[in-house]
């Protein structure tokens, strides 16, 4: 049983499932077909192929006068394409915007928009228009017998099926579109390049995309920004057409200042200018001072980007631009067009040019069997008009005398229905002696005409050659150099976290119950800060805000937070086991500040210790990493600064006020360990803390070291240091009275 049936009064019932499936197919084949993909032939959708026969139709052709852009649209409407006119103005102002396409096809007067802000232009009523030079590439064999016609959609008048395109439109000018199920994404292309490519592909019709893309290097935008898509992608591109293409500003320096004169494609100077202020607000551009947009209608594009001073990496600070805003940007690539047969399909580079001059040849020889037609008909004709002065008073008895004169001529001299209405449509002043010479000579150019257009007709090459000579000159014509550079370029890298934080003086502090915090600045004096109840200042570490600081605790573990990230001095900080994971029941023992190539001494009560750069105690989580390693009963002591591991010496004092001091260079550069024994501690003793070593410092030349023992000082130069020298591992010399009891060590640097 069907599952249409007409119900007794005549109506059409449908099952609900098979209505809306059809429905839906026939709407997303217009969609596909009639709206959204340009076909190959002139690489135009409806409404663009539309608007541009009706501003021909109109006679605004490159030489006329302008005329408003509304007269235009309300053609295109009342005539051909019944939608809306906000839609239909916005595809004719894309065709008339120089930086939208690579070659308009429309020349507009008033504002038509800006590279700044497409969408700025002025309404339909204000703005006039005319067809650009390039539209005759599309329209100047239009009359030619070279397309189809259709109805329009009242069927009152006719409209071209496809505009007789001399160049291959659908790859110069590119297309967008998003139908049911499928969208078209087709860059713009040089002129010159395609032509090229079709040039070769008619004298090579096996060439490969390869081979193709020796012509066509890549797409060409109407801005100059660089493409920096490597060459293997671009192949790859053009062999799926598939893929995307990326495309990068173009700056250079003026006094140290950075000028930006370039934009990517459809990118928005003043929406840049917003994405770096945001990062500027945002304190992740700490090395830009000022943004300025200094375009006007000279240099279209000008940004000028103001550094704080002339030490700022310009290379770097555009390649975290080129990372974090559209002065970088990725274009999607979808060659999906409406090919030969009527049907959407994704085609390759040689797939696309093949197709275009299959419809370039068949155009083309239309246009000749046209014209050929043409001469054969007018030299009928004027064989005709040549037997009538050759018989003249014969054919005006006939025309003067006779009832049916057209019947009588036919058959009194043998002609045909097209002569003998030539004959009798004649004007008596064209029945002089003299126009029967120019018939003559008029027959023999169109004979000479008939010949040549035979011959290429019947020849293939001859075809090929004048597709060739046409192509090339209409590329001559209105091809233009290349504006889009490729260029071999790196992937460009934001800056880190760390990059963008200032480099300002600091001062983290952390106290004896584990709080941290930091100041800004070196002068502040670390033990006069409030502290909680019960604690008290413990270390200080002076170096720049944007350097890791680094932690020990009492299990020789180290640990490293961003110095930028601690909490401020003005408050009373806050405790490092909320960001760190310590082992149960082990404090901080240490705190160190500064650059990744400075060296400390690591060092345990037990007197042995080592030397290590501060990277190689960074660590990358929580829980930190081993570093010093302890022997039984050992603690960890303060790390001491070293200026040079090669001269520095090193002083370690013990509870007994003995001290040993021993060249640095002895002791090892380790990354962990337990490292090499600098003083002598007993193991029995340091097991029942009876003997153990209080402070080590490492004494740089022309310093001095200073022993602290309750309220008294004692300061030692480097000539000083030498009563208390020894072999390393001795148990050392006694200090002065009054310094048994040592409570820690420092060095000033004078």
């Amino acid at each position: 049983m069907s599952t249409d049936q007409l119900s007794p009064d005549g109506i059409e019932r449908l099952p609900l499932k098979i209505f809306t499936e059809k429905a839906y197919l026939d709407y997303s084949m217009y969609v596909i077909l009639d709206r959204a993909l340009p076909h190959i032939g002139d690489g135009l959708k409806p409404v663009q192929r539309r608007i541009v026969y009706a501003m021909s139709e109109l006679g605004l052709t490159a030489a006329a006068k302008y005329k408003k852009s509304a007269r235009t649209v309300g053609d295109v409407l009342g005539k051909f394409h019944p939608h809306g006119d906000s839609a239909c103005y916005e595809a004719m102002v894309l065709m008339a915007q120089s930086f939208s396409y690579r070659y308009p096809l429309i020349d507009g007067q008033g504002n038509w928009g800006s590279p700044d802000d497409p969408k700025s232009f002025a309404a339909m009523r204000y703005t006039e228009s005319r067809l650009a030079p390039y539209a005759e590439v599309l329209l100047s064999e239009l009359g030619q017998g070279t397309v189809d016609w259709v109805p329009n959609f009242d069927g009152t008048l006719e409209e071209p099926a496809m505009l007789p395109a001399r160049l291959p439109n659908v790859l110069l000018n590119g297309a967008t579109g998003i139908a049911v199920g499928m969208a078209t994404d087709i860059l713009p292309h040089n002129a010159r390049e395609v032509a090229a490519a079709c040039i070769r592909l008619l004298e090579e019709p096996q060439a490969s995309v390869a081979q193709l893309c020796e012509q066509v290097l890549g797409p060409d935008f109407p801005t100059d920004a660089e493409i920096i898509t490597p060459r293997a992608d671009l192949l790859q591109l053009y062999e799926t057409g598939n893929g995307s293409v990326r495309l990068r500003a173009r700056y250079e320096m003026e006094d140290g200042d950075i000028v930006v004169t370039a934009l990517p494609y459809q990118v928005s100077g003043s929406k840049i200018l917003e994405q770096i202020a945001a990062q500027m607000n945002a304190k992740k551009l700490p090395m830009v001072e000022d943004l300025r947009d200094e375009s006007d209608h000279e240099n279209p594009t000008r940004l000028v980007i103001v550094t704080r001073s002339n030490r700022v990496d310009s290379e770097a600070l555009m390649a975290h631009l080129f990372a974090t805003t559209d002065l970088e940007r990725s274009y999607r690539v979808n060659f999906n067009v409406i090919g030969l047969d009527g049907r959407p399909r994704v085609k390759n580079l040689r797939e696309m040019l093949t197709e275009w001059l299959e419809f370039r040849t068949t155009t083309v020889r239309r246009r000749l069997q046209y014209r050929l037609d043409k001469v054969l008909q007018r030299l009928q004709i004027l064989d005709g008009l040549l037997v009538a002065y050759l018989n003249l008073d014969e054919v005006i008895r006939i025309i003067r005398y006779e009832d049916e004169p057209k019947a009588v001529l036919m058959a009194r001299f043998s002609l045909s229905e097209i002569q003998a209405d030539a004959i009798l449509d004649l004007k008596l002043r064209h029945l002089a002696k003299l126009e029967e010479m120019k018939i003559r000579g008029e027959q023999s150019e169109l004979a000479k005409e008939r010949d040549t257009l035979e011959r290429i007709l019947g020849s293939k090459r001859r075809l090929h050659a004048l597709i060739r000579a046409e192509i090339e000159a209409d590329a001559g014509k209105y091809g233009d150099p290349r504006r889009s550079p490729l260029v071999a370029r790196s992937a460009a890298l934001a800056f880190s976290a760390d990059t963008l934080v200032p480099s300002e003086a600091a001062t983290v502090v952390l106290s004896q119950m584990g709080w941290v915090r930091t100041a800004k600045g070196h002068e502040i004096d670390p033990a006069s800060l409030s502290y909680k109840a019960g604690d008290g200042f413990a270390f200080a570490a002076r170096g720049r805000s944007n350097q890791p600081a680094v932690f020990l605790d009492s299990t020789g573990r180290s640990y490293s937070l961003p110095a930028h990230s601690l909490p401020s001095a003005r408050g009373q900080g806050e405790p490092l086991t909320g960001r760190l994971s310590p082992p149960p029941g082990a404090v901080f023992a240490g705190l160190m500040l500064g650059n990744p190539e400075d060296h400390y001494l690591l060092a345990s009560d037990a007197g042995y210790g080592f030397v290590i750069k501060l990277a190689d105690l960074y660590a990358k989580n929580k829980s930190g990493k081993a570093v010093l390693s302890l022997p039984k009963g050992a603690r960890v002591l303060a790390p001491a600064r070293v200026h040079d591991p090669a001269a520095d010496l090193v002083a370690a004092v013990n509870n007994h006020g003995r001290m040993l001091v021993v060249p640095l260079s002895e002791l090892p550069a380790l990354t962990k360990g337990k490292g090499n024994k600098i003083i002598g501690i007993p193991s029995a003793k340091l097991a029942a803390r009876e003997e153990f070593v209080v402070a080590m410092a490492a004494v740089p030349a022309g310093g001095t070291l200073v022993i602290h023992a309750g309220q008294r000082h004692m300061n030692l130069k480097r000539a000083d240091l030498e009563a208390y020298a020894g072999e390393r591992g001795r148990r050392g010399t006694a200090l002065p009275r009054g310094f048994q009891k040592v409570d820690r060590l420092s060095v000033d640097l004078g």
